[in-house]
C-alpha cells in the first residue's frame, strides 16, 4: 500500500502551516479534512487558508459545495479517496490535514457509515423541531449514539434520525467495521501545557475579528437565514444574539473563544483514542523541527 500522511490535532494547533511545510519538503499535496472548509463563503470563521497562505501547495476539498447543500462524512470519504488516488498517480504524497475526527475515521480507520441518501421531506420534518426535542428523539431511537453526539448539534442529530427512520434500525447498529486500505503515518499536534493552546485560540480569534469575521457572519446570515450549518458552526453561531441586540460584541468574541476552547478539548479526547498517532508538542517544537520529524519518519517508512 502506498503511504500517506495524516496530520491532525485541535483548533489553532498549527496544522495548516505545518502541512504546507511538510508538503514542500516531500513533494506532497494537501487534502483538507475539515467539515466546514468544504463550504464556499465560510472563510474567516473556518480559518480557511488563503491562496497566499497556501504558498503554491495544491489543496483539495476546500470550497467544494454551497452552505445550503447537504454534504455527509460518506461524501467526504468518496471524494477524498478519488483525490488520494489522483495524487498518488501523479507521483506525489497525499497529506491529510485537519481536525474533523469523524472524517478521518470514516476515511482512514475502521469505520464505515451507512449509505443513506438525504431525504428532503424527512429533514423538513425534523428541522421544524428544536435541538432539545430532536435530542430526546435520538435518545429514544438510539441511546448509544446519543451519548456520542452533543445535544446542541442539530445537523448531526437530524442526520442520525434520518438514517434511523430510513433503515428502520438504530444508526449505531447500521455502522460497520472495515479494513483500512491505506498505510497511514499519523501525526498529532498538541500542547502539554493546555493554557498554551488556549492562548493560541484566543489570539487567533482576535485576529479573525480584525480580518472581518463580524462582517462575514452578518453577510452570511442575511444571505442564508436559519441555515443549519451556520447555526452549528463555532465562529458564526455566537453572532445570533449579537445581531438580535441581546449581547455585546465583546461578549460575542468571548463566547467564540470559550466555545473554541471547549471544542479543542473534545478534539483532543477524540484523537487520543487513536493509538497510531505520533504526538508532537507545539510548545517545545518549532514548525521546522516538526517538519523534519515528519519528513524523516516518512522517508524511513517509505
Amino acid at each position: 500500500m502506498k503511504q500517506i500522511i495524516a496530520i491532525t490535532g485541535p483548533s489553532s494547533s498549527g496544522k495548516t502551516k505545518l502541512s504546507i511545510e511538510v508538503a514542500k519538503e516531500i513533494n506532497g499535496e494537501i487534502i483538507s479534512v475539515d467539515s466546514r472548509q468544504i463550504y464556499k463563503e465560510l472563510n474567516i470563521g473556518t480559518a480557511k487558508p488563503s491562496f497566499e497562505e497556501r504558498e503554491g501547495i495544491i489543496h483539495h476539498l476546500i470550497d467544494i459545495t454551497d452552505v445550503n447543500k447537504q454534504y455527509t462524512a460518506a461524501n467526504f470519504a468518496d471524494d477524498a479517496q478519488i483525490k488520494i488516488n489522483e495524487i498518488i498517480n501523479r507521483g506525489h504524497t497525499p497529506i491529510l490535514s485537519g481536525g474533523t475526527g469523524l472524517y478521518f475515521r470514516v476515511l482512514l480507520q475502521d469505520f464505515e457509515l451507512p449509505r443513506v441518501q438525504p431525504d428532503k421531506k424527512l429533514r423538513e420534518k425534523y428541522e421544524a423541531k428544536s435541538s432539545p426535542e430532536l435530542y430526546e428523539l435520538l435518545k429514544k431511537s438510539d441511546p448509544l449514539l446519543a451519548e456520542k453526539i452533543h445535544y446542541n448539534n442539530k445537523v448531526k442529530i437530524i442526520r442520525a434520525l434520518e438514517v434511523i427512520e430510513t433503515l428502520g434500525i438504530p444508526m449505531s447498529q447500521a455502522q460497520k467495521k472495515k479494513q483500512s486500505q491505506y498505510n497511514t503515518l499519523w501525526f498529532g499536534l498538541n500542547a502539554s501545557n493546555r493554557e498554551f493552546l488556549y492562548n493560541r485560540i484566543n489570539i487567533r480569534t482576535d485576529e479573525m475579528i480584525k480580518q472581518g469575521l463580524t462582517q462575514e457572519a452578518e453577510y452570511l446570515f442575511k444571505k442564508y437565514p436559519d441555515n443549519n450549518i451556520l447555526l452549528n458552526t463555532i465562529g458564526y453561531q455566537e453572532y445570533i444574539p449579537f445581531f438580535n441586540s441581546k449581547i455585546s460584541l465583546n461578549d460575542t468574541i468571548n463566547m467564540i473563544k470559550q466555545n473554541t476552547r471547549r471544542y479543542a478539548k473534545r478534539q483532543i479526547s477524540w484523537f487520543l483514542s487513536n493509538k497510531s498517532i505520533n504526538w508532537l508538542d507545539i510548545e517545545s517544537n518549532s514548525i521546522d523541527e516538526m517538519k523534519n520529524i515528519i519528513a524523516e519518519k516518512y522517508q524511513n517508512n517509505s
